[in-house]
């Protein structure tokens, strides 16, 4: 049976929950998964997407607090949904990826460049749900703790400011498994081309205070006042100037951000995501794709953070043991 986005998206309401306060004009959006760390589905990113999409229209919002529920910002994308989708005599077809129900469309074909690319590429669009904070004409806030990686940390760069809890962790496991992440330009722009090249490089995650040192965190407080913060900034920036100077203050924001390369980078990530079916291995080396749909994906992870010190490690666990 084929998959239906809108089937996708009607499951992600019971995992994402959004309120605005009409009268400040604040509005938040909570991941509500904590039992799998808030990991994404791909219904999760395409309610986001839309979610932010409406709050950018509404005129009773000129705040937008991202965060999670639980201890933790979120893992990124659900590894096990990943996984499901590329096990061998699966549903090939990622249709659903582009909101596309309609059966007579066909998708390529797992040979083709096209099959990892085209989806590469359409998470360079604001509907994609990865960089939608991008095109986000209202200030947004991301409320960082625990865990911040994969997709959450492509939010934690995207959006205008970041309030952390000191025990946050931010990075992405795909530079340790993969190489490659959709967001590479934004992190070089945001965190610095050397400490950006470090997290590249070795894969490890960097802690809230490492980020704020590299100006990627605004502000950086113990857990419990951690929301306390948030509102802190989020009242500061939903008083004074009207939506529209908010607006006319992003649009010139954008357009620095594009003399800079922003959307160009995206591109360019996309098309070397594209690629990495074709790189090739050399025996130890990890080989994620020819993993997927195979083995046990969680315990290929394990047993390459062992082989790390366990200050580089990206899980809690793994970081206490020696």
């Amino acid at each position: 049976m084929a998959i239906r986005a809108e089937d996708l998206v009607k499951k992600a309401k019971e995992f994402i929950e959004y309120k605005k306060d009409k009268k400040t004009k604040i509005a938040y959006l909570t991941l509500n998964r904590p039992d799998q760390y808030n990991a994404t589905t791909v219904g999760m990113r395409l309610l986001y997407g839309d979610l932010i999409h409406r709050a950018n229209i509404d005129d009773n919002v000129k705040v937008l607090v991202i965060r999670g529920a639980g201890d933790h910002f979120g893992t990124g994308g659900d590894l096990d949904e990943q996984n499901d989708a590329y096990t061998e005599g699966a549903e090939v077809s990622l249709l659903h990826e582009f909101e596309i129900d309609d059966p007579d469309v066909q998708y390529p074909t797992k040979d083709a460049f096209r099959y990892i690319h085209g989806l590469c590429e359409h998470y360079t669009k604001a509907r994609g749900g990865c960089r939608s904070l991008q095109e986000f004409k209202k200030i947004s806030i991301v409320e960082a703790k625990g865990y911040c990686y994969g997709w959450h940390f492509y939010q934690t760069g995207d959006a205008d400011i970041v309030v952390s809890s000191e025990d946050a962790l931010f990075g992405h496991p795909s530079f340790r498994y993969v190489g490659v992440a959709p967001r590479l330009w934004t992190w070089v722009e945001t965190m610095g081309l050397r400490r950006f090249q470090e997290m590249l490089f070795t894969g490890r995650p960097f802690t809230a205070q490492e980020m704020k040192e590299c100006g990627f965190v605004n502000s950086v407080v113990p857990r419990e006042k951690l929301e306390e913060e948030t509102l802190k900034y989020a009242t500061a920036c939903s008083r004074t100037r009207p939506v529209d100077m908010v607006a006319a203050q992003k649009t010139f924001l954008e357009i620095y951000k594009q003399y800079r390369g922003e959307y160009m980078g995206s591109l360019l990530s996309a098309q070397l995501e594209g690629l990495w079916p074709y790189m090739k291995h050399e025996p130890g080396d990890l080989d994620f794709g020819a993993a997927m749909g195979k083995t046990n994906i969680s315990s290929i992870v394990k047993d390459l953070e062992n082989g790390y010190p366990p200050e580089w490690r990206m899980s809690r666990g793994g970081r206490k043991k020696k």
